[in-house]
């Protein structure tokens, strides 16, 4: 396989491996080619690597990184799905794991063993040098989904007093000093941070220059116990590219940069996706019983509210036996309604997840929300009350549908706002449960508003 590497594709046009890759560097590993898988992966990108373990069968991926050896990048552990990267820690072997934890920062190298069994955790930490075990160890003591996890213990911090040309050279000389960092955090004698300096301001103004006379102050400072997803809408609310985070006594203990928080932003945009279907946390790389255990909870609920529904039907089984049109035109109202309602909920789940959307301006958004499901109601009464009476040839059958598809797209304007901020309103995550009861409604009222019209002017 080896005169054949060159031309084999590694990307196709929207920049996602080839499928043609994928099978030649799983061919590499079931022949045993440590050569050709190597020749293979060398130039890819960390997350391009984990993508490509996470394509490959389970069987193969320990086999990639086993043939890959020290050639492997450890900066691919932290891009995995959480599913995939926990089957890793459970089968690598721990000297392995401790290689990778000691190439990587501290909050990757969280990520990659916070979920282990104690024991291996502590076996891996005593590989790791004595600075940054201490520093994960720290970072493991606080909450999940906190700043404190997220957070790099590996900053520049200075006293205000130094100048620039100081500064420079401890930047120059210092090896313990992160490879990367945006900012220069300015601190007080107590380590409580009075300010930051840009690292281009440092650069472009004189070596006697005093640092306190250039210090700009924090936008916003981060408490180790604040909610990734709230430090995530501050770094998207005010532009920020890094921030300082301090702990119970304000001391300045590690920072932020914006590659975390584009994690956390995507990981919360997928967590609403999914829960507005019904999946929980699923990943495509779950297993079937996980997406078994995924679904089965919603669709239980799901099968509940149906049988509401048809319920409701059967109060009106004499009115439909004696119209057929009845039961032929009924489903119509009922899916015009639901997806009405999705269409609502999602923008509104959205902007509550976005905090676009609160009791500042609820009564506004509500209030077009029902201006825009009265007026598409009545536009497709229209449009479905004609066709009803073409059809069938009865205009009180016409008349019948379309006043219900008013009352349904209304009521669908309405469930779909007012629900979400309800559940919100209790603390209850709307993304979670707001598809189940706004189908209920539209459903529900669909069908009383049609067979309960119908029983009362056709029959």
């Amino acid at each position: 396989m080896s005169e054949n590497i060159d031309k084999i594709i590694t990307h196709d046009e929207d920049g996602a491996l080839t499928a043609d890759f994928v099978r030649a560097v799983s061919s590499a590993l079931v022949d045993d080619d440590k050569k050709t898988a190597r020749q293979l992966t060398k130039s890819l990108h960390a997350a391009d690597l984990a993508d490509l373990i996470e394509q490959l069968p389970r069987s193969e991926r320990v086999e990639l990184i086993d043939q890959l050896g020290r050639t492997f990048d450890a900066n691919a552990y932290p891009e995995l799905e959480e599913d995939v990267r926990d089957e890793l820690m459970e089968v690598l072997p721990n000297s392995v794991i401790a290689s990778a934890v000691r190439k990587l920062d501290t909050d990757d190298a969280v990520y990659l063993i916070e979920e282990m069994d104690e024991d291996d955790r502590d076996e891996i930490l005593k590989k790791v040098p004595r600075p940054e075990r201490e520093a994960m160890k720290r970072a493991l003591d606080y909450p999940e989904d906190t700043a404190g996890r997220l957070m790099q213990t590996s900053f520049v911090a200075i006293p205000s007093f130094w100048t620039v040309g100081q500064t420079i050279d401890y930047m120059r000389d210092d090896d313990d000093l992160p490879d990367n960092f945006y900012e220069i955090y300015v601190i007080d004698t107590n380590f409580h941070t009075t300010g930051f300096v840009p690292v281009s301001h440092i650069l472009r103004n004189p070596r006697e220059t005093i640092v306190d006379d250039i210090k700009l102050e924090h936008t916003k400072i981060f408490h180790v116990t604040d909610k990734d997803e709230d430090v995530a809408y501050y770094f998207e609310q005010y532009n920020l590219t890094s921030a300082a985070v301090v702990d119970e006594d304000g001391r300045l203990v590690g920072s932020l940069t914006i590659d975390d928080m584009v994690d956390v932003l995507q990981e919360e945009a997928e967590e609403d996706i999914l829960r507005l279907g019904g999946v929980g946390n699923e990943e495509i790389t779950s297993t079937i019983m996980d997406a078994i255990q995924s679904r089965f909870g919603w669709l239980a609920v799901n099968l509940f509210t149906a049988v509401l529904a048809s319920w409701v039907i059967s109060l009106f089984d004499g009115t439909i036996e004696q119209m057929v049109s009845l039961a032929i035109l009924m489903p119509i109202v009922a899916s015009m309604g639901g997806n009405a309602g999705t269409q609502t909920m999602t923008v509104a789940v959205r902007a509550i997840a976005t905090r676009d959307l609160g009791p500042v301006n609820a009564a506004r958004v509500i209030l077009r929300e029902t201006s825009v499901g009265l007026i598409n109601g009545l536009a497709f009464a229209v449009v479905l009350g004609l066709f009803a009476w073409w059809w069938f040839g009865s205009d009180t059958l016409g008349m019948v549908i379309g006043v219900a598809m008013i009352v349904n797209m209304l009521m669908a304007a309405l469930a779909g706002i007012l629900i979400p901020l309800g559940l919100d309103y209790y603390d209850i995550d709307p993304a979670v449960s707001s598809g189940v009861f706004v189908t209920t409604v539209t459903d529900v009222v669909g069908f009383f508003a049609f067979l309960g019209l119908a029983s009362w002017w056709l029959v």
